[in-house]
């Protein structure tokens, strides 16, 4: 069992750095391929030729893309992120404040999300085919179908333009207390909650519902055990491993899908830094925040497998 486990973590770091190195690839390739860079962003188009041939020498912009590449991947390799392009502050200081406040997003709306999916989730199925189960799955699929931006901007109408409870938009700083910044931050946590919690409380309902036509479950039944304690005692034990699955895909999505959501409330998270940063070319930045992203989703998919193998052993012995 230890073997075949750490041979899983062993397979899939190594996949892990190749999609990291590949995504690295990919975001400068993409990047050189937009129009302009970061000298016509910073002087305008109307700037003159020698004036930004002087601006790519000063950046060291005017070498080829592979040389670049690579010594930005050397230098990333031994935990240097390089400088900003734009106002030449280190990468790491820039992205400093704005990975805590990401964090603190993707954190509240799991910290929400995961108990209210499952006991839903839970729920559903204990009361399958009723009023309520019919109730949650019409919401649960509004929920899948309905873009994120728009479930902001439903929220930011209803809850700071009609009844002004919580701001439109979220200024956080260092300096906030920690109930100042849950209410700053309390729509674009609430519309993560709502874009996660289908997911995962569908697979919730799913997996208990498959499980409950398996023999050990009928024998509950004749034994008189209430369908409560069968659910919550009997299936759901069996049923973790998709459903770990799921939560962990979806807090990857947390962390990655928080971009759009910082861009409509104006949030100061890693999302809007790098939107504001691809804008102005600035590459440094642009790769700094994306390997963020990558990083956690790659570590949160591999966590996934360890819990998923650890709460159904079988997983490590395919037939």
């Amino acid at each position: 069992m230890k073997n075949s486990l750490l041979k899983l973590i062993l397979r899939r770091l190594a996949l892990g750095i190749l999609t990291l190195l590949a995504i690295s690839l990919l975001i400068t390739v993409g990047v050189e391929a937009l129009s302009g860079d970061v000298c016509t962003a910073m002087m305008g188009q109307m700037a003159s030729e020698d004036k930004v041939a002087a601006c790519h020498r000063t950046l060291n912009l005017d070498r080829p893309m592979h040389i670049r590449y690579v010594e930005w991947l050397v230098n990333f390799v031994q935990g240097d992120m390089g400088k900003a392009l734009t106002n030449h502050r280190e990468v790491a200081d820039v992205i400093g404040n704005r990975v805590g406040n990401t964090f603190f997003l993707a954190i509240a709306s799991a910290l929400i999300a995961i108990p209210l999916s499952l006991a839903l989730g839970v729920v559903a199925a204990l009361y399958r085919n009723s009023f309520f189960d019919r109730f949650i799955s019409m919401v649960t699929l509004s929920g899948i179908s309905v873009p994120d931006f728009f479930i902001a901007y439903i929220l930011m109408a209803i809850f700071a333009v009609s009844f002004g409870i919580f701001p439109a938009i979220s200024n956080v700083d260092e300096w906030m207390n920690l109930s100042e910044r849950i209410i700053a931050s309390a729509l674009p946590v609430l519309t993560l909650t709502l874009a996660v919690s289908a997911h995962m409380m569908r697979m919730t309902r799913a997996s208990i519902v498959s499980l409950m036509a398996s023999p050990y479950i009928e024998m509950a039944k004749l034994k008189g055990v209430k369908p409560g304690r069968i659910i919550v005692f009997h299936a759901l034990p069996n049923a973790w491993s998709p459903i770990i699955q799921v939560i962990m895909l979806n807090l990857a999505w947390l962390v990655v899908g928080v971009v759009i959501v910082e861009v409509v409330f104006v949030y100061p998270g890693l999302g809007a830094l790098m939107i504001d940063a691809v804008f102005l070319r600035d590459m440094p930045i642009v790769r700094a925040t994306a390997m963020i992203f990558a990083s956690v989703y790659v570590i949160l998919n591999l966590l996934a497998d360890i819990l998923s193998m650890a709460s159904n052993p079988r997983l490590m012995h395919p037939k």
